[in-house]
């Protein structure tokens, strides 16, 4: 199975991690990731103006792209997942983007939303299969507690992300099942890091991400897993090293027994 990547900017640079990992576990899961040619930055928010056109139209033009490759587009980067889900959303159901944004990029064939977004975490559980996945374990990580950190942008809005549910998610501790270790169901699970506050209001930021910390080490979490560079950093930056907090690619990683062929690249 082949299906069009969205890398996202900030994985060809401090997240290389997140996204080296999840190529090689790719192809150890037998499906492929095939970088879209001449991608463009999605912005990393979306815009909430409801005549905001331009800075959507990265994500058009991405999605078209995999359009006419009659594939799939995956994302990694929790960020870049939702603006792109949230703008092909605005292609499908929003007439007046659709019309403008069609009429600034001149497509051959008008894009109305036509293409299926998918998180990497929902290739493996509603493709590979957890179950599968399970089975191509090598390495188990047994005796780990990790605590899944799911932030906020994969979540909501939940009408239009469908990922999980956006209260009560499950995805990434069946994750956390399958490639061998406990997982660690803690409260402050999907609430924000604080996300870009980080860059103005630090105390704020520091604040909350403390909170998610001492919530996952209070139930018992030896480390935490999240699919989100912006998370990562301020998780990293605030909770002053007492938990390890990894990309969930690199644990996948580990259990397929490819960490290490990972490192030597």
């Amino acid at each position: 199975m082949k299906y069009s990547y969205f890398p996202g900017c900030t994985l060809k640079n401090k997240a290389q991690d997140l996204d080296h990992y999840a190529r090689i576990s790719a192809e150890a899961l037998g499906f492929e990731l095939e970088e879209i040619s001449e991608w463009q930055c999605c912005g990393g928010v979306y815009p909430l103006g409801t005549d905001e056109i331009a800075t959507k139209l990265a994500s058009v033009r991405a999605l078209n792209d995999a359009k006419e490759k009659g594939q799939d587009l995956v994302t990694l980067c929790s960020a870049c997942h939702h603006v792109i889900k949230r703008v092909n959303d605005d292609m499908k159901n929003v007439e007046d983007i659709r019309t403008r944004a069609n009429n600034y990029m001149a497509l051959d064939e008008p894009y109305e939303g036509e293409t299926n977004v998918l998180h990497y975490l929902e290739v493996l559980r509603d493709v590979v299969g957890f179950d599968e996945l399970k089975k191509k374990v090598t390495n188990p990580l047994k005796g780990k507690k990790i605590g899944a950190y799911y932030g906020c942008l994969l979540l909501r809005p939940g009408k239009i992300m469908a990922f999980d549910d956006p209260e009560n998610p499950k995805i990434l501790e069946d994750f956390i099942r399958a490639i061998g270790a406990e997982p660690v169901i803690y409260p402050y699970r999907n609430e924000c890091c604080g996300g870009y506050i980080s860059l103005k209001e630090e105390d704020m930021s520091k604040n909350m991400c403390r909170k998610i910390e001492e919530s996952a080490s209070g139930f018992g979490a030896d480390m935490l897993i999240t699919a989100c560079p912006l998370c990562m950093y301020n998780l990293n930056k605030n909770n002053g090293g007492n938990l390890p907090v990894y990309y969930f690619t690199e644990l996948l990683a580990e259990a397929l027994g490819l960490k290490e062929e990972v490192k030597a690249q």
